[in-house]
């Protein structure tokens, strides 16, 4: 039984005092729990964040990953097994990390995590006009959160040197994929050469291009008996069919 000190209890009626004793001692039994729920997600939360650092680490030179804890109510996720859910992008920025659980992998959770990596990346030196050809002294590297780029961002300058601007980059802007295009190897009316082959055979024929086309680019040709097919671009001039 608890004992409280007189001048304590003057003024205040016993049942108040009850309530207050009764909720410190749940708040102090809640402590052990909510220690409990976030233990029992310590595996988890471990796999992913390594997961993914090691998705990011080549992309700059500082990583920050801020993930939130799923909910303390979920069972514990035995055999994590992380997961980027949209494989065609880089994980920056908000990510969703999907995460299989169990030796079967069937139950599958996802986590929300910001992710942001300074690094750098590629921005037009000047202004760039639409149809240029894209040279190295119009680019420059700029330091800054990758996180904060548009996942269409271009980072790597290998990548942009040599195509087509396809709109006018203002100096100083980031480069998109959208922006550029390769150059094209065929020109719509253009006449060309399609190769057919396979394991024992190589033929050739002569048609004209409807579209113009860039390296691995397919396109519709047209041949002298008026029949059409699509070919793939090869080099200039050439296209090769697919079987």
């Amino acid at each position: 039984m608890f004992h409280l000190p007189r001048t304590f209890c003057l003024g205040i009626p016993l049942r108040w005092v009850s309530a207050l004793l009764l909720t410190s001692m749940a708040l102090v039994a809640l402590i052990p729990a909510a220690n409990a729920s976030e233990t029992k997600h310590d595996a988890l939360m471990e796999s992913v964040h390594q997961f993914l650092y090691q998705e990011t680490q080549a992309l700059g030179n500082e990583v920050v990953i801020n993930l939130r804890a799923p909910s303390p109510h979920l069972p514990t996720c035995t055999a994590p097994d992380p997961f980027l859910t949209n494989q065609n992008e880089a994980p920056l920025g908000r990510v969703s990390v999907g995460v299989r659980c169990g030796t079967d992998s069937r139950q599958v959770r996802y986590l929300q995590a910001e992710v942001d990596v300074i690094g750098s990346y590629i921005v037009a030196a000047l202004d760039i006009e639409r149809g240029s050809q894209i040279t190295s002294d119009m680019l420059r590297e700029k330091n800054g959160n990758l996180g904060d780029l548009s996942p269409r961002a271009v980072t790597q300058p290998d990548d942009i040197i040599g195509k087509i601007a396809r709109r006018p980059i203002a100096s100083g802007t980031a480069i998109q994929t959208h922006f550029i295009q390769a150059p094209h190897l065929v020109e719509r009316g253009q006449r060309v050469t399609v190769i057919a082959q396979g394991t024992s055979f190589r033929v050739s024929r002569e048609g004209e291009a409807l579209e113009d086309g860039a390296m691995d680019e397919k396109i519709r040709v047209r041949f002298d008996s008026r029949e059409v097919l699509t070919a793939r671009v090869v080099k200039r001039g050439t296209l090769m069919v697919d079987f």
